[in-house]
């Protein structure tokens, strides 16, 4: 008893700012990461993401078996005369339309994390501010990469020969991947917009469905009605799909490409900064 009370009557020595201040600062700042450093953190996060969490694969996977599967031999035999006609037509555009479709979980990514107040603590880091969505597309980009390769591994078992070889099957997985990497700001802007990852969701299927179907994806345009030919010929979902199954058929088409680049380049240039916006004022 008397130990404790004797214990609890010594004092505490006064602690001066300099010696804290010596005590804190005992080495050199480190230096603030770069805008590339930063937004690679990020998107790593979003790969352990997937490697804690490896459900989100199943729209990588299961979804494009399923949709390769499910339209070659519903649309086979009626549009080209067998499955085996038809993927040679169909693959490139249902990789496309899959890839795309795919993009839409961004954006319900990003609302999660706001929802749990984790852009609260990614806000408060000396960092580059656009990073965090940076990350995000990133680490995206390697889901768009595996769904890719699983549908192509699937087509060739039915029948697919891409004439372009393993270059023009290259340069369109890289078309694809850059494409989508753009195209999925438009999903952050409705992550960060709307209020929960439902609505998110709704929104997002509202716009992808008639981009996708209303497309070059699964028939040539010219058996549409001239009205509706005017629109899915300017479809930047047309313009990826001919692209794509130009450099996978060996024509290397230059406008196609262009036009698929161009939109591209125009959804960072709009979405990119309105998102930013939102993601400032959140």
């Amino acid at each position: 008893m008397s130990t404790a009370t004797t214990t609890e009557s010594k004092e505490l020595a006064p602690v001066s700012a300099e010696s804290l201040a010596a005590l804190l600062v005992t080495k050199e700042r480190p230096p603030r990461p770069s805008a590339w450093s930063a937004s690679m953190t990020f998107g790593w996060r979003a790969v352990l993401k997937i490697k804690h969490v490896p459900e989100q694969l199943f729209d990588v996977t299961a979804f494009p078996i399923m949709m390769v599967l499910m339209y070659t031999y519903l649309f086979g035999g009626a549009l080209a005369g067998s499955p085996k006609e038809y993927i040679q037509f169909l693959l490139p555009g249902i990789l496309v339309m899959s890839v795309v479709m795919i993009t839409m979980y961004t954006g319900v990514s990003v609302n999660t994390d706001i929802e749990k107040g984790v852009f609260d603590r990614f806000r408060t880091l000396p960092i580059w501010r656009p990073s965090t969505m940076v990350g995000y597309l990133l680490g995206d980009a390697l889901r768009y990469t595996i769904a890719s390769i699983v549908m192509l591994t699937v087509g060739m078992i039915l029948g697919y020969r891409p004439d372009g070889g393993v270059a023009g099957v290259l340069a369109g997985i890289a078309l694809l991947v850059a494409f989508s990497f753009a195209f999925s700001w438009i999903w952050t802007m409705f992550g960060l917009m709307l209020r929960t990852e439902k609505s998110v969701m709704g929104v997002s299927m509202m716009v992808i469905f008639p981009l996708t179907f209303l497309s070059n994806v699964f028939v040539d345009p010219k058996t549409m009605p001239g009205w509706l030919q005017a629109f899915v010929n300017n479809s930047p979902i047309t313009h990826l799909a001919s692209a794509v199954r130009g450099l996978m058929g060996g024509d290397w088409p230059a406008d196609e490409v262009a036009w698929s680049l161009g939109w591209a380049a125009l959804f960072v240039l709009v979405f990119g900064p309105v998102t930013m916006r939102l993601y400032n004022r959140k």
